[in-house]
């Protein structure tokens, strides 16, 4: 029996074998890897990172901080993930992976330093990366933020073409004495609300379960509208920090809508809320084909980010913040939430 060394055809195969007939394209790499950081030199600042980009690592400088506390997140934007790619809006995916893990960060009333990003593709396609790195850039200067790194893998046989993965990671810091938790909250505080810029990225599985079976009432035009990017609430809180408010708890409302997310902040407390009626005929229309209560469970339903404050300081926070809009008191042991007709 001839040894695989002796076969000719084998040792052809062999032969032709690399890792781009595998899937993956080292030189694509390296290219995708210069836009990265031609984009991200253009729009964000370096300063306090003293690693060069494209190390193993990058390293922030704290030195700034006496009692610095780090606080880290990481998210993803679920399955919106897919309208966007069938709608080619790289960039607001890009938007969406930086404001999910930004605003989680603020809700500390810490500062976002660094943002890390992941992309996974079959395949590396260069302007869809570029498209979501403007976006996360774009976000990132808005926010004073840094993108020190990440990582984008070609990953044939694993990720189905045409699909993109994506994962953010952001890490802030704030002095161990300026740390918002929750746990100064108290009967009678007010709770603040901040209006939301639509869905965000959470609760796509059931937007999109209702526009495919209802396809024919909605427009290009009017999906689009829907996909509009989550909003990012830096300079809310900034403003905040500027004027001087005592803030007792801050919640971005995601996945589970108010009730689940406002709960992690108010500990055994309860609320009564009463919201405005959400006024976007496009949004209207989504909501109405299901029971509000499922409403209520899955969506912002027009607020993206809520504070609770004491009584005393109300009336400041809606001076310094024109949209903010009174929802109601820290009351009870429940979260209760009514839409207002």
């Amino acid at each position: 029996m001839a040894s695989a060394s002796k076969n000719p055809k084998r040792q052809e195969i062999v032969n032709t074998l690399t890792y781009k007939t595998a899937g993956v394209d080292l030189e694509a790499a390296r290219s995708v890897v210069d836009d990265i950081a031609g984009i991200r030199a253009r729009r964000t600042r370096t300063d306090p990172v003293f690693s060069g980009f494209g190390q193993f690592a990058a390293c922030y400088d704290l030195s700034g901080y006496n009692r610095p506390v780090m606080v880290t997140t990481c998210d993803g934007i679920g399955t919106k993930m897919k309208p966007l790619i069938e709608f080619e809006l790289f960039e607001f995916a890009g938007r969406d992976l930086v404001a999910m893990c930004v605003n989680d960060i603020l809700t500390a009333n810490a500062v976002p330093l660094v943002f890390l990003d992941y992309i996974g593709m079959a395949s590396l396609q260069r302007d869809r990366i570029r498209g979501i790195i403007e976006g996360i850039t774009y976000a990132l200067e808005g926010c004073d933020c840094i993108l020190a790194g990440g990582e984008t893998a070609e990953m044939p046989g694993l990720v189905e073409p045409g699909m993109i993965e994506l994962s953010g990671f952001c890490v802030g810091a704030a002095e161990r004495e300026d740390i918002i938790d929750g746990t100064t909250i108290e009967a009678g505080d007010a709770v603040i609300g901040i209006p939301s810029n639509g869905f965000h990225a959470n609760g796509w599985s059931l937007i999109r379960d209702i526009i495919d079976q209802r396809r024919t009432e909605f427009t290009d035009y009017q999906i689009r509208e829907l996909l509009e990017p989550t909003r990012i609430y830096y300079p809310e809180v900034k403003i905040l920090e500027g004027g001087q408010v005592a803030i007792k708890g801050m919640a971005h409302i995601t996945g589970g809508g108010i009730l689940e997310n406002l709960e992690r902040v108010l500990g055994k407390h309860g609320a009564f809320l009463s919201l405005p009626k959400w006024e976007n005929p496009c949004i209207e229309k989504v909501v109405s084909h299901l029971d509000q209560e499922e409403a209520k469970r899955t969506f912002n339903m027009g607020i993206g980010w809520i504070i609770i404050a004491s009584n005393e300081s109300v009336d400041r926070v809606v001076r310094l913040l024109p949209e903010a809009v009174i929802l109601g008191e820290v009351r009870g042991e429940t979260i209760q939430l009514e839409i207002k007709k």
